[in-house]
């Protein structure tokens, strides 16, 4: 697909034109379609409501957007408006073919697939993106655990609901439906309920009431980090018998928990619903070990070379970073066996390089240490795995690299993981082709130490 300029933008008239309730009526006869309950199919006939949830997913312009889910197209020719590019994602075969007909092919893409199931990691090279739909209700918690996860390159969500399940979403603590799919969405998202959607803006008419919610993506800085799997498993089991007090449900220390209690001002009998979501993050940095690892120690001392990579002096961290001294590190690349390659997103917190994508593991030499036991040290203290390592090349000290000479290895695991969040924000699995599409389109996603253990990666496997 081809982008446009803004005049383009301006000048585009929607071959789909406003879709009334008649018009729907009209394309079900046409396509011989009876709307199918299974689906979830309710079609958005009033069109004033269709741009208002445009608006509110694309504020301004977008350069690329994906719709899940647009049915007839009625969402579809207002987010076009605002969109240089959009992808559809439709289950069902013949409205994806019916859309296919009445949509420029060089500005939307229409793809047959369940967005429970889709695989969104080639959308990487697209870069950040704005995601809307009308989503069936009873894909909707599914379809937020495929494109709402800490990998995802969505930074904005809007999606018409059940208006039970946008409560839930928006719900804060003490109150009934706060629960521990609340919580674990809202640790990545603001979460706001737009407005209600009554059951006459859709044909055939919902039995229940819906709502618009929209979610934005929060500041990587805006709570201490965390780790997702431990906190997601932590709040989980805290929400599992909610009458329950959680200090049993979660088995945690006696004098541990009434200090931490008393810390926050809370009863040592509380219920998970009486924490704030400031508070679930709390506990989960105090009770998981790895949360203790800090983003970088400024008491490390690193060997400093010379331009032959020999030792030549010992340093302090700063010291041989604000002097730009040669200095040892290596990059490991780890691989599952399908082939696919770990890539880690450097945590906000960071004094280099923040939030930016990375080798699966990194990390300085030790003083007086090799690169094969720096090596097997990082692979460990980052992901807590022992693989075989094997040497693929080594990489001369240069700007990008941040004047390290830097040992590249790869490895073979399929996790899982133990990943410090003081580290490491997140961390997922990219087809190589999908790596390759990414880096060349939006090389700034990277960290400049990556680019050049990528180039040395992609030489050694030439052939």
């Amino acid at each position: 697909m081809t982008g446009h300029n803004s005049s383009d933008r301006h000048a585009y008239h929607p071959v789909l034109p406003p879709l009334r309730l008649t018009d729907i009526r009209s394309a079900l006869d046409e396509l011989q379609l009876r709307p199918t309950k299974s689906l979830g199919q309710n079609f958005l006939h009033d069109q004033n409501l269709a741009r208002t949830i445009a608006a509110a997913a694309v504020p301004g312009h977008a350069a690329f957007a994906v719709e899940i889910g647009p049915g007839l197209g009625s969402l579809t020719a207002p987010l076009l408006e605002r969109c240089d590019r959009l992808l559809l994602i439709e289950k069902d075969a013949r409205l994806a073919e019916w859309l296919r007909g009445k949509l420029p092919a060089d500005r939307v893409e229409v793809v047959h697939a369940d967005a429970i199931e889709f695989d969104w990691r080639p959308l990487m090279a697209q870069g950040p993106f704005p995601l809307a739909g009308n989503l069936p209700y009873y894909a909707t918690s599914p379809i937020l655990r495929n494109w709402l996860g800490p990998c995802s390159p969505v930074t904005r969500a809007v999606f018409a609901v059940q208006d039970e399940f946008a409560a839930r979403l928006a719900a804060g603590p003490d109150h009934a439906d706060y629960s521990a799919l609340t919580v674990r969405t809202q640790r990545l998202w603001t979460v706001r309920r737009e407005r209600s959607l009554p059951p006459s803006v859709f044909f055939p008419e919902p039995g229940v009431d819906s709502a618009l919610v929209v979610l934005e993506r929060r500041d990587a800085r805006e709570f201490p980090p965390v780790r997702a799997t431990f906190f997601d498993d932590l709040v989980q089991r805290g929400f599992s018998q909610r009458r329950k007090q959680l200090r049993a449900l979660l088995k945690a220390p006696l004098g541990l928990w009434q200090e931490w209690s008393a810390k926050h001002g809370l009863s040592p009998t509380c219920r998970a619903e009486n924490l704030s979501l400031a508070q679930w993050i709390d506990l989960a940095r105090t009770l998981d070990p790895s949360a203790a690892t800090p983003a970088q120690h400024d008491g490390e001392t690193f060997d400093v070379v010379d331009e032959s990579d020999r030792v030549v002096a010992t340093r302090p961290r700063r010291e041989v970073h604000d002097g730009n001294l040669l200095h040892r590190a290596v990059h490991i690349l780890v691989f599952n066996h399908s082939g696919e390659l770990l890539l880690q997103k450097r945590s906000a917190w960071k004094d280099r390089e923040p939030c930016k994508w990375d080798s699966s593991a990194a990390g300085h030499l030790e003083p007086g240490e090799d690169y094969d036991a720096g090596a097997a040290r990082e692979t460990e203290e980052e992901l807590g795995i022992r693989p075989q390592l094997t040497p693929i090349g080594k990489i001369r000290a240069c700007s990008n690299t941040g004047q390290e000479f830097v040992e590249v290895y790869t490895a073979i695991h399929d996790g899982p993981f133990v990943l410090p969040p003081s580290e490491i924000e997140s961390a997922g699995f990219f087809p190589v082709e999908t790596v390759r599409a990414w880096v060349a389109n939006r090389p700034g996603d990277f960290a400049p130490g990556f680019w050049e253990v990528w180039k040395l990666y992609q030489a050694a496997n030439e052939h």
